[in-house]
């Protein structure tokens, strides 16, 4: 059993995948208290469902791509292992949004992992677990939320030191209402750094709506 906040139908918000029609399966809970969180709702309630439930409501939708998210969907690591699992065994392209204070061990080959890494300005900098960046697939991401110019120029050094655009494609998005979309483009593009820069299609179509 996992404990699921909500299922929904939408089209991805972020990541490479940014408007493709997804299918969310939001999972409640999360050790983490990030300054910008916009899904705090997801932080208790919700109801508990089998795999079997999830997988009926899912396959409902008709959709490609299922992205596991929360909270921190790792925070149910034991059972939200299995979800994965047995999505990318029924066929769907399978994403897992997770915040990088749980080890992404044991997550399937098959799924594509998600991975913010927490900046000074999260406050959250702390909880990063670092040797996730060890476990990175070609097919992961890497997603820096910016809170200011310095969490972007935090961001940018770890960016060089790591050589994270080598392991995978790297993200850097502002947070809504703190950065404005135009000045972090302005500053990828002064600085020639090798990441994809996104908003939040999400929120430009709907703004702070849950479900959406």
């Amino acid at each position: 059993m996992l404990r699921i906040h909500e299922i929904f139908h939408s089209l991805q918000g972020e990541s490479s995948r940014v408007g493709m029609p997804t299918v969310f399966v939001r999972l409640t809970g999360c050790p983490m208290r990030c300054v910008y969180c916009d899904t705090e709702y997801a932080f208790k309630g919700g109801s508990n469902m089998s795999l079997d439930d999830i997988m009926a409501q899912v396959e409902s939708y008709g959709a490609k791509y299922v992205c596991v998210t929360g909270g921190e969907p790792l925070a149910q690591k034991k059972e939200c292992l299995k979800l994965l699992k047995r999505l990318c065994d029924e066929g769907y392209e399978v994403s897992l949004e997770t915040g990088g204070a749980i080890a992404t061990d044991g997550v399937d080959e098959r799924v594509a992992v998600i991975l913010d890494i927490k900046t000074p300005g999260s406050g959250e900098l702390a909880k990063n677990k670092w040797e996730n960046l060890q476990r990175l697939k070609p097919n992961d991401e890497i997603k820096f939320v910016l809170c200011s110019r310095e969490d972007y120029d935090w961001a940018k050094q770890l960016l060089a030191e790591h050589a994270l655009n080598e392991k995978c494609q790297v993200i850097f998005s502002p947070v809504f209402s703190q950065v404005t979309p135009t000045d972090l483009a302005d500053w990828v593009l002064a600085d020639r750094l090798p990441v994809r820069m996104q908003v939040q299609l999400h929120k430009i179509l709907w703004g702070e709506t849950p479900g959406k």
